[in-house]
């Protein structure tokens, strides 16, 4: 690996630039899950990207009432997913971790393992969906289990931009989280820019007030071109004004204009937030297995960076 993420997200004068993906399906066949893991490589084989997220998928039902618009479907480990894209891109590789379902000796039995059998050094903590339900283990907590632990992983936080909307405290929630050890935060696809925007201005303003560096936070996007993307979208809690939701369902090609949204609201959040001396990265994922949704998200990571690379050159100018 040419240079490892640690360093890239330090370097405030540069993007870093991820792509997300989910693990396959659990039980399929060691040469399927190769054959998947090509796949995706193939379509990035000319793209320019830092590195990839793995998400750890858990089933959210608990926290809300209406029923998921795509069936939940068990997926396999998402460390052992990590491993082979690492192996076979040579580039660094986030693994996200959902902390809830086991207690403090299952979760440090995990970060032994995750270092040492598959090699992951950058991981993302993720806590309960909801209040609902048997939580084993918090949050806060999994935090203090991996600040005692030996192992020098690179965390990461999760920025929920509608959660501000709401509350008006997720920059304090970030605060909190660098207290903690997170170096840098991964955002909830992006649709609504003024909530992300608000965000960030107080988590700037709140970090001058400390004297605090601001950590990189990393911008995710995913193009959407169906109803039932959009409903998905929402069920997971993405926020969707009601006329960008409009523009997609009312477009003769959806995931063209949303494609065109993403870039009017990175575009948006960069004016606002440039000067306010915040890194900046992108994630670009595809929500779902659709081929057309899929390739639309390599376009979608080629326009969008090479708006944040123009506004960088513009800034250093």
């Amino acid at each position: 690996m040419k240079q490892d993420l640690k360093t890239k997200f330090s370097d405030s004068s540069r993007g870093v630039y991820l792509f997300g993906t989910t693990p396959p399906k659990d039980g399929i066949e060691d040469a399927t899950v190769s054959s998947i893991a090509d796949k995706l490589l193939e379509r990035l084989a000319h793209v320019e990207f830092d590195g990839l997220i793995v998400y750890d998928i858990q089933d959210e039902s608990s926290r809300i009432d209406k029923p998921r618009p795509f069936p939940f479907m068990r997926t396999l480990d998402p460390r052992a997913y990590s491993k082979l894209l690492r192996e076979k891109s040579e580039k660094p590789v986030i693994t996200y971790k959902s902390v809830s379902q086991r207690d403090e000796a299952a979760f440090t039995e995990w970060l032994d393992e995750a270092w040492n059998k598959y090699g992951v050094r950058d991981t993302v903590l993720v806590g309960s969906p909801s209040s609902e339900g048997e939580i084993q283990l918090s949050l806060n907590d999994a935090y203090k289990v991996i600040e005692k632990h030996p192992a020098q992983y690179q965390l990461g936080g999760v920025t929920i931009a509608e959660r501000h909307a709401s509350k008006r405290n997720e920059h304090e929630r970030l605060i909190s989280k660098i207290d903690q050890g997170c170096d840098f935060f991964v955002s909830q696809a992006v649709y609504d820019a003024q909530a992300t925007i608000d965000m960030l201005s107080s988590y700037a303003r709140k970090c001058r007030e400390e004297g605090i560096t601001p950590k990189r936070v990393i911008l995710t996007f995913t193009p959407c071109g169906s109803t039932k993307t959009l409903e998905f979208m929402e069920w997971l809690g993405i926020s969707v004004p009601e006329a960008t939701r409009f523009r997609i369902m009312d477009a003769h090609n959806p995931l063209q204009e949303s494609i065109r949204i993403c870039r009017n609201n990175l575009e948006q959040i960069l004016e606002a937030v440039m000067p306010l001396d915040i890194p900046i990265g992108l994630n670009i994922e595809s929500l779902t297995n659709r081929k057309e949704e899929i390739d639309a998200s390599i376009r979608l990571f080629k326009l969008l960076k090479s708006v944040v690379d123009l506004k960088l050159a513009e800034a250093a100018l």
